[in-house]
């Protein structure tokens, strides 16, 4: 896997994963690398990989962040196995990709919109808003 730099330029086109077991939220920035927008969510299913490499590809993404799982207490949840062979899939095929920590991005993107379809999109865009916020500080 690809480390990290370890400054953030503004200019960047980034893109966040939501990973979970079942469905997979996307989020990417605006043109100018600002601006966090929820974009698709994806099924975790056997097209993943292929799916979300099209997508970088086709958005220019220059980085692929990815929320990263543990418990309160630190210690990673059960998934965070998965999401670590994902990101090392992503990475294999040349992308860049981090771990930001997220807690409850699930919940606090519903407690925003209501229950919605986009929510997991929602939760991957709150992901990439606090990378944003983390490297521009």
């Amino acid at each position: 896997m690809f480390i990290e730099t370890l400054y953030y330029n503004a200019d960047m086109k980034l893109m966040a994963a939501d990973y979970g077991a079942k469905r997979v939220g996307i989020a990417s920035t605006d043109e100018a690398g600002e601006f966090a927008i929820p974009r698709t969510v994806l099924p975790n299913d056997e097209n993943l990989l292929k799916t979300v490499l099209n997508f970088a590809l086709e958005n220019k993404i220059e980085k692929i962040v990815i929320g990263e799982s543990k418990n309160l207490d630190g210690a990673p949840n059960p998934i965070m196995e998965d999401i670590v062979k994902f990101a090392d899939a992503l990475g294999e095929d040349g992308l860049e990709v981090v771990f930001h920590p997220e807690v409850y991005t699930s919940m606090e993107a519903q407690q925003i919109q209501g229950k919605t379809a986009m929510n997991d999109a929602s939760a991957a865009a709150l992901i990439l808003k606090s990378y944003i916020d983390s490297r521009s500080n």
